[in-house]
């Protein structure tokens, strides 16, 4: 058995509603168990049989996709990590997370080729505004707090290219996420 965390990217914003009871219902009926959400925000741990090989996180993101797709009636799209993925991209956050004047975030991708583009604009960016650096299947992000959406770098991920595979998560979010986890099992 491996717990998962999907990540889905774009819902309860721009009109996507997805009620987290609703949710939970909807990774249940696509053969996971024991889902559970946290924050409204599309964050669902999960379990599923088997390791947590390529192969199987392939099968398990297009079931997820497929079932949120037909539930929810929207263009679906998920990144699926292990909870062990999770603490271990955590535990390594470069910046200084405890920072006021910053926020801190980590980049979720579910194509490898896509997260490098995104690591190419690093050395063309303001290290006084903004720094990026690689972590393991994700990227770290470090922006100052009230520019999340107007930096260069964030413009760069707002592009409808990386859509389907980028998501972000504040880095609070995912202590919160490891914080549930912990007290579910």
């Amino acid at each position: 058995m491996t717990t998962w965390l999907a990540l889905l990217r774009g819902v309860n914003v721009n009109g996507i509603t997805v009620k987290m009871a609703e949710l939970r219902a909807c990774l249940d009926a696509a053969g996971l168990s024991n889902a559970k959400t946290v924050l409204a925000s599309g964050n669902a741990l999960c379990d599923a049989d088997g390791a947590a090989t390529a192969a199987t996180r392939t099968r398990l993101k297009k079931q997820v996709e497929t079932a949120l797709r037909t539930t929810f009636g929207y263009d679906a799209w998920i990144v699926l990590v292990t909870l062990d993925e999770v603490r271990a991209i955590v535990d390594a956050f470069p910046y200084d997370a405890d920072d006021p004047a910053i926020q801190p975030y980590v980049l979720f991708g579910s194509d490898q080729a896509a997260l490098d583009e995104l690591l190419d604009a690093a050395p063309k960016l303001d290290p006084s505004v903004e720094a990026i650096a690689r972590g393991h299947g994700s990227l770290y992000w470090r922006c100052p707090k009230g520019r999340t959406l107007d930096t260069p770098f964030a413009k760069l991920t707002a592009k409808a290219k990386f859509s389907a595979s980028i998501t972000n998560r504040n880095l609070r979010t995912l202590v919160k996420v490891l914080a549930a986890a912990d007290t579910a099992g």
